[in-house]
Parts: C-alpha cells; sequence; structure tokens
C-alpha cells in the first residue's frame, strides 16, 4: 500500500509525527484511552479514505477537526444507546429482545439519526410523525397547524435526505 500524499505531506509522516498527540488529545476529551486509541485510529483512517490531503498549513488542526467529528458521532451514538438502553430497562423482562435484536436497534437508530442529521426541525418532525408514529399526512398537517402541501414538502425533504445518505 503506497501513502496518500500531497506535496511532501503523506499520510504515513503525518501519523508518525501526530498520532501521540492526537491520541493524548482525544483521551483528555474522552477520559477513557480504549476511545481516545480507537479514534485516533479511526481518524487516520478517514484520511486515508480521501482522494487527496489538503495542504496542511496547521497538521494538529486538521487532525482535530477530523477527531472532532468522530467524538461527536461517537457520543451521539452512545446517547442513542443509553437511551434505547433506558427505554428497554422499563419494559418487563420477559419482552427484552435478544443482543443481536438489540445491536441491530441500536445501528437502526445510528442510522435515523445520520438520516435526519441536517434536516430542517420541520422535515424531521414530519418524517417522525409519518414513518414512526404511522400518521396520515392530513393528521400530521393538523397537529403542526400546516397545510398538507406543506407536509408533502417536507416529507419530500427528509426522503430525499434518506436517499443521499443510504445510496449518495
Amino acid at each position: 500500500m503506497t501513502a496518500l500524499s500531497q506535496g511532501s505531506v503523506s499520510v504515513s509522516a503525518l501519523y508518525g509525527e501526530h498520532h501521540r498527540w492526537l491520541q493524548n488529545w482525544l483521551r483528555q476529551h474522552l477520559g477513557c484511552s480504549d476511545t481516545a486509541a480507537d479514534l485516533a485510529q479511526d481518524t487516520f483512517l478517514r484520511i486515508l479514505l480521501k482522494d487527496h490531503l489538503p495542504t496542511l498549513e496547521s497538521p494538529k488542526a486538521y487532525l482535530s477537526t477530523v477527531a472532532r467529528g468522530l467524538m461527536l458521532n461517537h457520543w451521539r451514538r452512545q446517547a442513542l444507546e443509553r437511551a434505547y438502553l433506558e427505554l428497554l430497562s422499563q419494559q418487563p423482562e420477559p419482552t427484552y429482545p435478544s443482543e443481536e435484536a438489540q445491536a441491530m436497534v441500536i445501528e437502526t437508530l445510528v442510522e435515523l439519526a445520520d438520516i435526519l442529521d441536517g434536516l430542517p426541525e420541520r422535515s424531521k418532525t414530519v418524517f417522525v410523525m409519518a414513518r414512526i408514529d404511522g400518521l396520515s399526512y392530513q393528521a400530521i398537517a393538523e397537529q403542526l397547524d400546516i397545510t398538507v402541501n406543506m407536509v408533502q414538502k417536507a416529507m419530500s425533504k427528509a426522503m430525499l435526505n434518506c436517499y443521499r445518505v443510504l445510496y449518495g
């Protein structure tokens, strides 16, 4: 495997010079050495998978920006997982799904969060009301005090974003 490079900067050089710093930076923010090590590796993997490296005037700023995005995704996943497990703990024990089913639900919740991320608030609300709550467009329009046409437009934005996330 050849190192991805832009000018005189290569991923292997970036890794060699800044991996320890990045791992320490992540450990300070996360409070967990293992998670910091994982996210540091993920940061360099994400950079390695790019088509090209930008010209880096400040490698640490670039690395911390990439790592910060991964850290936010990590925290969002943890929050979704905690919320799901809290809901699950309130259920009678015989209705507990298997570990495998729990993992599948958490993964689906993370995918759903990715799909909804960046959508206008109305589109998120309409999507959840239609697809999760099972409400008709008319019922959504009445509850949100908007027209059915506005519900359709909001749903179109949400569905387009679903397509982009899943196939783009």
